[in-house]
């Protein structure tokens, strides 16, 4: 396992390639009993606003987990498999209402995914994140 922190100006080609094509990932946080809590999303990478964004429900259960935590952030982890490539980003995630942050997090989205359909209930998760894990085949190539 290969981990890397994120110098935005510098990310590793095939790094940002395999968070550029389109995978579902899955959302890991924690319940306040202790309890993973694990759902398919959809991440993307903001690399003007150095985060990255997944779009949810109000309602559902992972932005109430994450808007119960701390102003800074609950720690989350977000992954993404493609037969022998994965990247896992750990960072910490808010819940976001304001409506300048969700269609930030939508336009990023439909980058990625397609354009979702409306949801007047729709928040965004910003995830700042603190580093980034990885199979060796989308490591940053060694310094010589």
């Amino acid at each position: 396992m290969t981990s890397w922190t994120p110098g935005w100006d510098a990310f590793p080609p095939a790094l940002l390639d395999f968070w550029t094509e389109r995978h579902l990932c899955t959302l890991s946080s924690m319940r306040a009993d202790g309890r993973p809590h694990v759902v398919p999303v959809g991440v993307v990478l903001d690399h003007d606003q150095r985060c990255a964004w997944v779009i949810t429900d109000r309602d559902s259960r992972k932005a109430r987990t994450i808007a119960s935590g701390p102003a800074d952030g609950v720690p989350v982890a977000a992954c993404q498999v493609d037969g022998p490539r994965w990247s896992t980003l750990e960072g910490r995630a808010v819940v976001l209402d304001a409506p300048d942050a969700v269609r930030r997090a939508e336009e990023c989205y439909a980058g990625r995914y397609r354009v979702p359909r409306p949801n007047p209930t729709r928040v965004a998760v910003r995830i700042e994140v603190g580093r980034f894990l990885m199979s060796s085949t989308l490591a940053p190539a060694p310094l010589s």
